[in-house]
């Protein structure tokens, strides 16, 4: 039997219990920035570089807009002068079963920006809606 790798099309993402289902998730990703140093005495006419800190892109997430739901809108206005309500998610990209594969999680969340849909008069498109997140941290698992 082939192996083959996970199709990336079937995923949830939950926070606070809530399961919320996406068409889009973007910004899964953590690199380590770059120190540079050397030594004046050092015999070597170059730097050494060495592992600094870590460094997390926001994350994006898309749905479709649906009437009456303002979750985004009501997280988005938790937002005070430097207070905001924080949360913990997880994103799991699934199997056939439903069942997890590759688990991502994204430790205090807050959104930076909300987009409501573009509108188009001769449009055929599902209306879309926007959530951007900052966070402090992303771990991943793969199951």
């Amino acid at each position: 039997m082939a192996e083959y790798p996970i199709p990336k099309f079937h995923f949830r993402v939950e926070w606070g219990g809530t399961k919320i289902g996406f068409t889009e998730v973007s910004g899964l990703e953590v690199s380590t920035e770059v120190i540079e140093y050397r030594d004046g005495s050092s015999p070597e006419y170059s730097k050494v570089k060495m592992p600094g800190m870590q460094k997390f892109s926001n994350i994006t997430l898309k749905r479709g807009t649906f009437k009456g739901d303002n979750e985004f809108f009501n997280w988005w206005n938790t937002v005070q002068l430097n207070k905001i309500e924080r949360r913990d998610l997880t994103i799991s990209l699934l199997n056939e079963n439903h069942e997890p594969t590759v688990v991502w999680k994204i430790k205090n969340a807050w959104p930076v920006k909300v987009q409501s849909t573009d509108l188009k008069a001769d449009g055929n498109e599902v209306a879309i809606e926007t959530l951007e997140l900052a966070h402090e941290g992303l771990t991943i698992q793969n199951e």
